[in-house]
């Protein structure tokens, strides 16, 4: 087991979170190391996303901390272009993470008073040591693909994958694909699909509201620009989604959550689904609504809840992530539940105790993320100043 250096600050992954903590941390003149497992920063974006990803919210609300996006972009950005953001960003503030490296475990040594980090190098397959005086979580919401277990899938005759393995829908064309899950990457990939003339059904299990991007603009300004309480902002959001919708039982068979959109997105997470032309498609009828699927009966058939089967050559699973930070981080009882997720209330979410943090994981996207690195730098520099 070999000891490589004392940073300061570790920071667990090199996503925009452990970059823009990386930054904030550069600009205070504090140390740092940056560990990520995957060969490249930033890797969500870079190696599992598809071609037709934008920013759902306007690029006022999505910038990382100290550097705006240009004036030209547009304002929803595109995938190139963010990464392109994120290659600027990480060579202006000389960002350098060590890649490859899997934490196995992190535990703080009362002794020291210092983290003590063990990672695998997966160059070497060595054990690495690392100790610091702060540890920051910045795995991302977004960590470890999540299939749910579907009786007889492992039998299904088609093709079955995640959305971290799809790119866009051209070599589906005239295939019959089944997207499970109805967020905004499933609601996305149906749209995509449907436009490269795959015979496209989409499962809708869970309540949803329906926003466009303009009504959450609409929405984050009246937040965050005037502080409208947010329910108030709900009470109009969910008016002016019935204005432009109408009753959505119709088309997707299920109703909007008695909770507002934002409420919705504070307590649970949740997202509202941000129409992008999906919808049209649905009222139409150019890509069907289905409800929750059983099992796979056998062959390329796929039951559903209301009895009925159908056939399909592709399953898409827009079934979201899971974290695994509790297989490795020991002895926080504090700061993060065993889903990964901050046990404290927002804003003061970020902050564990005897040096621990974490960033990107109170469920507000980017504008997050850039509110907790902040902190977090700040914090710290006040400890060692």
């Amino acid at each position: 087991m070999a000891t490589i250096q004392e940073p300061k600050v570790i920071i667990v992954g090199a996503g925009p979170a452990g970059l823009a903590t990386a930054a904030c941390l550069k600009k205070n003149s504090v140390p740092y190391l940056v560990l990520e497992k995957d060969d490249c920063y930033g890797s969500m974006w870079k190696k599992y996303s598809y071609d037709r990803l934008h920013l759902h919210l306007d690029k006022q609300f999505c910038q990382l901390p100290h550097i705006p996006f240009p004036s030209s972009s547009p304002t929803y950005i595109p995938k190139k272009e963010f990464i392109q953001y994120l290659d600027d960003y990480v060579s202006h503030f000389n960002i350098s993470p060590l890649y490859k490296r899997t934490v196995e475990s992190a535990f703080f040594e009362e002794s020291t008073r210092k983290w003590n980090v063990k990672v695998r190098n997966g160059n070497s397959g060595d054990v690495e040591e690392y100790f610091s005086k702060f540890l920051v979580v910045a795995t991302g919401e977004a960590s470890y693909p999540f299939i749910p277990q579907v009786p007889g899938l492992e039998n299904f005759a088609g093709e079955a994958i995640h959305t971290t393995k799809y790119k866009n829908g051209e070599k589906f064309k005239g295939k019959r694909v089944l997207v499970v899950g109805c967020g905004n990457s499933g609601m996305e990939i149906a749209l995509d699909l449907a436009n490269h003339g795959a015979k496209t059904s989409i499962i809708v299990r869970s309540q949803i509201h329906l926003i466009s991007r303009e009504m959450a603009y609409l929405g984050l300004v009246m937040l965050l620009k005037y502080s409208v309480p947010y329910k108030l902002v709900d009470l109009i959001m969910v008016m002016l989604s019935k204005v432009k919708y109408g009753e959505i039982s119709k088309y997707y068979g299920v109703k909007r959550p008695k909770e507002g959109p934002f409420a919705s997105k504070l307590k649970y997470g949740k997202y509202p689904v941000f129409d992008v032309g999906t919808h049209q498609k649905i009222k139409s009828g150019e890509i069907q609504v289905l409800p929750a699927m059983t099992r796979v009966a056998g062959g390329n058939d796929v039951v559903f809840e209301n009895g009925k089967s159908h056939p399909f050559d592709v399953i898409v699973f827009a079934t979201g992530f899971k974290r695994t930070t509790h297989n490795w981080l020991q002895g926080d009882d504090y700061l993060l539940n065993e889903d990964g997720l901050p046990k404290p209330a927002f804003p003061d979410h970020w902050k564990g105790k005897k040096g621990l943090y974490c960033v990107g994981l109170s469920r507000r996207g980017l504008y997050g993320i850039a509110f907790d690195a902040q902190s977090i730098a700040t914090h710290i520099n006040s400890l060692l100043s």
